[in-house]
């Protein structure tokens, strides 16, 4: 059984700040290694139950977080920033199941640290309907028959999954009481839950269904302000709604809206406030 682990780092437990996340700040290093062993508590009871290929994905900010020196010695890591599908790296059709570990709640919508890709998002929707970073990566995997098996992090990221994946197991490893404020498991008891969790989920593969993308899907990202909409209206293609900072893309497939979304949220970016 081959399985993808995707890892984010604003769900993983006790981690509820910028200090925490932010390669520049002083309680990074600890997030990391609070990270990676988080990773490793999936992916060796993913091991344990029978997997025989595991491929991890680092899916936070420069992509270059989780310490590869203290992972299993039999995963594969995809480390490393400027990737075509970011959060995704690597997923195909080849895969019984997918992961995502460490997720959060998407943007405008409470829990810790909650935002989607960038901070001048407020609202993407494929269709009608709204994602974030986990609806978007689940989508994709749907786009390959891969179904999400389970998904970590806070609670309102467990709310997000559960509304978007039937059946999909979650591992609540901290609550959200603001954005940046929690009460969290301890690392010991995360990795204890997750162990557990995996080995739930990956029983219950049968009745966990990909999350089908639409075909010819539209994207819509609402940025927070206007000028960053009209960065992200200057990649071709693109149509800037009236009087909103909602910028449009008519995708061919879910693939290609997603490639388009990390370019528009990278040009949004440029945007200054002075």
């Amino acid at each position: 059984m081959k399985i993808y682990i995707s890892v984010d780092m604003e769900g993983i437990s006790g981690l509820v700040d910028q200090t925490h996340v932010d390669s520049r700040m002083h309680n990074y290093e600890r997030g990391r290694r609070i990270m990676t062993d988080e990773a490793n508590a999936v992916i060796t009871a993913a091991f344990e139950a029978g997997c025989t290929d595991i491929l991890v994905n680092d899916s936070h900010s420069q992509m270059n977080n989780l310490m590869i020196e203290l992972l299993h010695p039999d995963t594969s890591l995809i480390t490393g920033g400027a990737k075509p599908f970011s959060m995704v790296q690597g997923l195909d059709e080849s895969f019984s199941g997918a992961f995502f570990i460490g997720y959060h709640a998407r943007a405008s919508k409470k829990g810790v640290l909650s935002h989607s890709m960038t901070f001048g998002v407020r609202n993407m929707y494929i269709n009608d309907m709204a994602v974030g970073e986990m609806g978007f990566n689940a989508l994709v995997a749907g786009f390959y028959g891969v179904p999400v098996l389970m998904v970590s992090g806070d609670d309102q990221a467990a709310i997000e999954a559960n509304e978007l994946i039937p059946e999909v197991k979650t591992a609540i490893v901290k609550e959200a009481i603001t954005r940046s404020v929690a009460k969290s498991l301890t690392p010991k008891k995360a990795a204890d839950l997750l162990a557990r969790q995996t080995l739930s989920a990956l029983s219950n593969r049968s009745i966990v269904k990909p999350l089908i993308p639409p075909e010819n899907p539209i994207l819509r990202i609402e940025f927070a302000n206007y000028g960053q909409a009209e960065w992200a209206c200057t990649m071709p293609g693109t149509i800037l709604e009236p009087d909103s900072t909602t910028v449009r893309f008519d995708a061919e497939d879910i693939l290609e809206a997603y490639r388009a979304m990390i370019v528009m949220t990278e040009l949004a970016m440029k945007t200054t406030f002075c």
